[in-house]
This record gives C-alpha cells, sequence and structure tokens, in this order.
C-alpha cells in the first residue's frame, strides 16, 4: 500500500496513521465532520439509536488518545444511558395499562423471537475464520484430555459466554473483534475502543456469566430429558467456570462488575455470596467471597448502581447452585 501526504503540511503518512505525526491534523476530518452532522441531525430527530453509531463510526477514524475521541466517548455513555431509560420506562407504561393476561401472550411471542435471534447471532459469530480456527484448535487440545463429548460441550459454552459479551458491545455501539480462544486460558474477545463510564462496562462484563447461565441451564434441561450424564457434568462445569469468572480481580468479568457498585453495594454482595455459600456449600465461593471482601475495603468505590447488584446476586446464587458438583 502507498503512503498518501497529509492535506495540511505535506508529511508522507502511513496507510493507517489517523493523524499527522508533523502537525496532528485528522487524516479523516471531513468524513469526522460528516458523521458528527449525522448524529447531531439523529439526535435533534429523536434517533438515539442512529446518533450511536454515527458517533461509533467516528471513534474508529480518531486516534484512541485523542481529545475528540475521549469527548465521543462520553457522548456516546449519556446516549447509551438515555436508550436504556428510554426503553425501560417506555415498556413500563406501556404494560401497566394491560391485564396479565393480555401482557403474558406478548412476553412468550417476544421470547420466542428473542430465542431465534439469539440462535441466529451465535450461529454468525462461527462464520469468523479466526473464531472457528482457533475454536477448532482449542477442541482439539481438551479431546486429548477429556474425551471428546465434554471437551465439545466446553467450547461451546465458552463460545455462548463470549458471544454475550459480543452481543452486549454491539448493543452499546462498541466495536471489538470476534472470540478468539486459547488452550489454558479460555477465550477472549478484544475491544477496539476503550471504555470509560463503569456502568457500561459492568454491563459488558456480567454480559458473559449471564449468557454462561443460559448455557448451563439449557445443558441442564437436556440432561433432565434425555438423563446422559454428560450434559449434567456439562452443566456443571460451565457454571463452575462462569462463578470463577465472577471473582472480582485482575480482568475477570466480576471485577468489571463491581467497580461501578458503590461501598455499600459491594458489602451487600459479600453478604449474598456468604448466603450462597451456606445454602450451595460450593467452595469456589471462599474465594470469590473473599476477594469481595478484599474490594470492599478498596477506597475506589464506584457510584452506584442497584441493577447491577441484583444482577451479580442473582447469578452467584443460580451458577453456585448449579455448579455444587464442582469443586
Amino acid at each position: 500500500m502507498t503512503s498518501t501526504p497529509c492535506a495540511s503540511c505535506g508529511t508522507e503518512l502511513s496507510p493507517d496513521a489517523l493523524a499527522c505525526p508533523a502537525c496532528a491534523a485528522l487524516v479523516h476530518s471531513e468524513h469526522l465532520k460528516q458523521l458528527a452532522a449525522d448524529a447531531e441531525a439523529a439526535t435533534h430527530a429523536g434517533d438515539a439509536a442512529g446518533a450511536r453509531n454515527h458517533w461509533t463510526a467516528a471513534t474508529v477514524l480518531l486516534p484512541a488518545d485523542s481529545q475528540q475521541h475521549a469527548a465521543i466517548r462520553e457522548r456516546l455513555a449519556e446516549l447509551t444511558r438515555s436508550i436504556d431509560t428510554t426503553s425501560n420506562d417506555g415498556a413500563t407504561a406501556g404494560t401497566e395499562k394491560l391485564p396479565w393476561w393480555r401482557r403474558g401472550w406478548p412476553g412468550l411471542a417476544a421470547g420466542a423471537l428473542l430465542l431465534v435471534s439469539k440462535l441466529k447471532f451465535l450461529l454468525l459469530g462461527l462464520t469468523k475464520a479466526s473464531t472457528f480456527v482457533s475454536m477448532f484448535a482449542f477442541f482439539g487440545v481438551y479431546w486429548s484430555i477429556y474425551g471428546w463429548p465434554l471437551a465439545l460441550g466446553l467450547v461451546f459454552s465458552i463460545y455462548i459466554h463470549e458471544m454475550g459479551h459480543v452481543a452486549m458491545l454491539s448493543q452499546c455501539g462498541i466495536a471489538a473483534s470476534a472470540p478468539m480462544f486459547i488452550p489454558g486460558f479460555g477465550a477472549l474477545v478484544q475491544l477496539k475502543q476503550r471504555v470509560d463510564d463503569p456502568l457500561t462496562d459492568a454491563k459488558i462484563g456480567l454480559a458473559g456469566p449471564i449468557w454462561g447461565l443460559g448455557a448451563a441451564v439449557a445443558a441442564l434441561a437436556v440432561y433432565e430429558l434425555s438423563h446422559a450424564k454428560i450434559w449434567l457434568a456439562i452443566a456443571q462445569l460451565t457454571a463452575f467456570l462462569n462463578l470463577f469468572n465472577l471473582t472480582p480481580i485482575w480482568q475477570l468479568d466480576g471485577s468489571r462488575g463491581v467497580q461501578v457498585l458503590a461501598r455499600g453495594e459491594r458489602w451487600a454482595l459479600v453478604a449474598a455470596i456468604a448466603v450462597a455459600l451456606l445454602l450451595t456449600e460450593q467452595r469456589l465461593l471462599f474465594v470469590v467471597g473473599a476477594v469481595a471482601v478484599w474490594r470492599s475495603l478498596q477506597r475506589d468505590a464506584g457510584p452506584g448502581d442497584t441493577r447491577t447488584l441484583a444482577t451479580f446476586v442473582m447469578l452467584v446464587i443460580a451458577l453456585a447452585w448449579l455448579a455444587r458438583g464442582v469443586g
């Protein structure tokens, strides 16, 4: 690929340059102006989702350490909160006026459509060559250790977990790579932009265990129907791995969930973990709880979010119950 000169100072630029190293002029300034105009037009028209899409496209054309990139990230966080609030308020106002039997049927229909869309989304992820090849290599390694049935269940449970992150990233308008499997580690999704809003980051982090819980429940349902013990093992192992991921430390999902919680909410989470330990006797909760106590004693408490706390508590209890046969 050939280099092009900077429109401002004439300095030769590399093909992937976003800003001139000599004068700091933005390479895609004209395109960025158009995206900004389109985003503002969408905002004035009441199309918050469209505005978010335009601003997301703009972040890809800006250096990650630039002031413009930081300002757009803040705008994206505001739009995401606005979209979530509007959708929740609208849903509540619309359903309160209907009798319970009329609210139930649309919910079932929406659930069926949601299931179909999730299955389609999961299949779409397998079309990425990097995901499919790394998944196959991961499967080969664990096949040699545990046999192909458990290895296959492990691969797909991890894949579903990672696609949970991808789905939430897409919903928040944040660019990211497809899942990449690494034997001995698991899998990861690489973000193409930084997430500074702690609430958005918590949603992205906990989306993985939420989808992982769904995978464990699905495996348990197959076990109840077939009575094949391999499905029970897959359900328990999936729950155990997702429960471990809720440990609030390092880059684990639990750390991203805890960072938005206020100090009191963190101690409430510790209490919930203790209750889950008493109910399920899942010993991994000793580790999760100990780290949660340590995070509660830190000074970097978040702004607080009761919905995130409720989600975290639900995940801990449900996953610990499903993982009782492991550990």
